[in-house]
């Protein structure tokens, strides 16, 4: 069981890190905290009723929020708005995706330019990256004709299959 001085040591790492909500269990005993922008909840259950009594109630500990919550609000509705925008803008445009599972790298060699930046216009037969599979470079064309918007991914970077690699507005 723990001592009253290691929850309120509990409660203090908790409140300076970034983790919004703990659980520690241990001997039949829970102890749960939760993390708000504004509070800290901190919650004990022993196990057995006479532990209640030998330990004192653990109170709520104020956190002092870094940004009123009024700008939480504007902040968290701003982001919404730009996914949303995101999402339609890019509906309209073609995903370049990997393959395989490798190593995406943007050029041919780690001295030469990349094949493509954002920007370039590029061909369906156009070489836009290679990914490296079990010692094998391979090379990924474009797909499409039109013009490289964005990419997604990192030179030197582990690639999943299907992940986007270039979003490319279609001519």
């Amino acid at each position: 069981m723990l001592k009253v001085q290691e929850i309120r040591e509990l409660i203090k790492l908790v409140d300076q890190s970034s983790i919004d909500e703990f659980v520690y269990e241990n001997e039949g005993s829970k102890i749960k905290m939760k993390k708000n922008v504004n509070s800290t909840v901190t919650t004990f259950q022993p196990a057995a009723q006479a532990a209640v009594e030998a330990v004192p109630a653990v109170q709520t500990v104020p956190v002092q929020a870094a940004v009123p919550i009024a700008q939480v609000h504007e902040i968290k509705m701003e982001t919404a708005k730009e996914e949303t925008n995101k999402q339609v803008e890019t509906a309209n445009l073609h995903k370049i995706t990997s393959p395989m599972v490798g190593t995406f790298y943007a050029s041919p060699t780690p001295e030469a330019d990349s094949y493509v930046k954002a920007g370039t216009k590029v061909s369906k037969d156009s070489i836009v990256c290679i990914v490296e599979a079990m010692k094998l470079f391979n090379e990924i064309e474009a797909e499409v004709n039109g013009e490289i918007v964005e990419i997604l991914v990192k030179n030197g970077q582990l690639v999943e299959y299907g992940q986007p690699l270039f979003l490319v507005k279609p001519e």
